[in-house]
């Protein structure tokens, strides 16, 4: 009777137990101690609970009510709140109670992409003095990981934290720079959030249903189903090749030659190149966390299909806005930088048709803009060090089209006319007006007529907002381009804002890439 009794008290323990685990009002990642919540908008406070549990979450003068529907989900969304630096606590009750300590009000944004993105505060220039007075406590951080965003290790995807030399040195050295930018001009506290993977391609931070929808883009989901069936025979094969390459080392090393660079990892044993695993496990965690904005820095390992992502990135853009529900938010292109050795003559390389489709992308895609950095690239390395010069355009254009101050950005091609044997270019965002920054005449600027094949131009500023190109070699011009090598030698239009024009063609003849899905 005893041991039946006792059966019996575990029994009810084990059931009440587990019922208060299931009833539990649980928050996603995103929220919680320490994070800064967005000024003048619309802030979602979400999670799950019980069926039908009621859920009451209070924050300042603002106490709203909701109840968790039939799969558990619910959702308040707070009035638009004022910037405030003084910690304040928000809590939500429902069986249970939670209370999220040390929040801020300000702006929010997000930072995304590939490898330039992820680059490190440490690894970039003056990374460890840079690391050592990173204290910026109305600076918040939230560093999304790779291993929890793949599901490769439990745990939190992140945890909002005060920016301090600790925080700050595994976060994105763009990033950061951004950050402290934006603290100065607006005095507000900024959080960030950085949700970024190298090596990874546009594909992956897509909605699947996005890709499939569109015939260009349903290439990248059918090649997951390729990658997943040949994916035993390249592991095989993989393993193999690097255990060969480990006797090759050590044999090249105790003949005193530097080792051969180690096998590449194949895209079928890349998971982060999996059409929308980045979006599933990295972004849409995150929604709908109010923002104002986001910034976005990738496209070097979709060179290879330069003319498909120009159809892709609008389509990322547009599945980020509508699947987070706040309209079209601003969103930044970090137009990648010069790259690779200098060539003497106008080529066609993909690297520059990458750089194009970013720019007719800002174009044409609404509240979406450029931010030019083909003067702080490095010839050999694909990962420029110089990360602050990128964060504060990176500011310099959020402050001026998310904030509307009076700055002026790079000269970006608004249209043109051929005239004659001359073509006139007219420029958006010349400040006082355009100027020559490094010489005494514009450089960099090719001419073609119908045969396609571009020359070096003449080119002279005629206006304050108009550039007027010719060559003697070709009389009937059709097609003008600027700064559209990989590395262009002197890439020097500017305006009063020092920053360099961007790079641009004004034809639409095949690139290199065509037909690649």
């Amino acid at each position: 009777m005893k041991s039946n009794l006792k059966l019996l008290m575990i029994l009810i323990s084990v059931f009440v137990l587990s019922a208060n685990i299931f009833a539990d009002v649980k928050l996603p990642d995103v929220l919680g101690d320490s994070m800064v919540l967005q000024q003048k908008q619309i802030v979602p406070i979400w999670g799950t609970a019980d069926v039908g549990e009621t859920i009451v979450v209070s924050f300042q003068k603002q106490k709203l009510t909701a109840v968790a529907d039939a799969k558990g989900k619910w959702r308040v969304d707070l009035k638009p709140l004022k910037a405030e630096f003084t910690s304040q606590s928000l809590i939500i009750e429902g069986k249970n109670k939670i209370e999220l300590k040390n929040i801020l009000v300000g702006e929010v944004w997000l930072v995304s992409g590939q490898s330039n993105m992820q680059w490190t505060l440490l690894q970039s220039n003056n990374g460890a003095s840079e690391v050592a007075k990173a204290n910026q406590p109305n600076i918040r951080l939230f560093n999304v990981s790779r291993m929890v965003g793949s599901k490769k290790r439990p745990g939190k995807m992140a945890e909002w934290a005060k920016c301090t030399p600790e925080s700050v040195k595994e976060f994105s050295g763009a990033g950061y720079y951004f950050a402290v930018d934006l603290q100065e001009k607006l005095k507000v506290p900024i959080g960030v959030i950085n949700s970024s993977w190298g090596g990874s391609q546009a594909e992956a931070w897509t909605p699947v249903e996005y890709l499939q929808s569109n015939p260009d883009l349903v290439a990248t989901v059918e090649r997951t189903k390729i990658w997943d069936e040949e994916r035993p025979k390249v592991r095989k094969d993989y393993d193999e090749a690097i255990a060969k390459w480990k006797v090759d080392s050590e044999k090249q090393k105790a003949a005193g030659a530097r080792p051969s660079p180690s096998p590449g990892v194949p895209d079928a044993l890349r998971d982060y190149r999996v059409a929308a695993s980045i979006y599933d496990g990295m972004i849409a965690p995150l929604m709908p966390f109010a923002i104002k904005g986001a910034v976005w820095y990738q496209g070097e390992s979709n060179e290879a299909r330069a003319e498909q992502y120009g159809i892709l990135m609008p389509v990322m853009i547009r599945s980020w806005r509508e699947k987070w529900g706040q309209g079209n938010f601003p969103f930044g292109i970090i137009q990648l930088p010069n790259y690779r050795q200098p060539k003497a003559e106008p080529v066609d390389e993909a690297w520059s048709f990458i750089r194009e489709a970013q720019r007719r992308t800002a174009l044409n895609t609404i509240n979406t803009g450029l931010i030019v950095t083909i003067d702080i690239g490095e010839a050999n390395d694909i990962h420029p060090k110089n990360k602050l010069d990128v964060g504060l355009r990176m500011s310099r254009w959020a402050l001026k089209t998310a904030y509307k101050m009076k700055l002026t950005n790079s000269p970006v091609l608004k249209n043109y006319v051929i005239k004659g044997n001359k073509i006139q270019l007219t420029f958006d965002d010349v400040g006082a007006g355009l100027k020559i920054k490094k010489g005494d005449k514009l450089e960099e600027f090719a001419i073609a007529g119908e045969d396609k094949k571009f020359v070096w131009a003449d080119a002279k500023i005629v206006g304050k907002n108009k550039v007027e190109v010719w060559s003697d070699k070709i009389q009937i011009p059709k097609a003008v381009r600027y700064a559209f090598n990989n590395n262009p030698r002197n890439q020097n239009l500017t305006n009063d804002s020092g920053l360099p024009a961007s790079p641009f063609r004004t034809d639409n003849w095949d690139d290199p890439t065509k037909g690649k899905r």
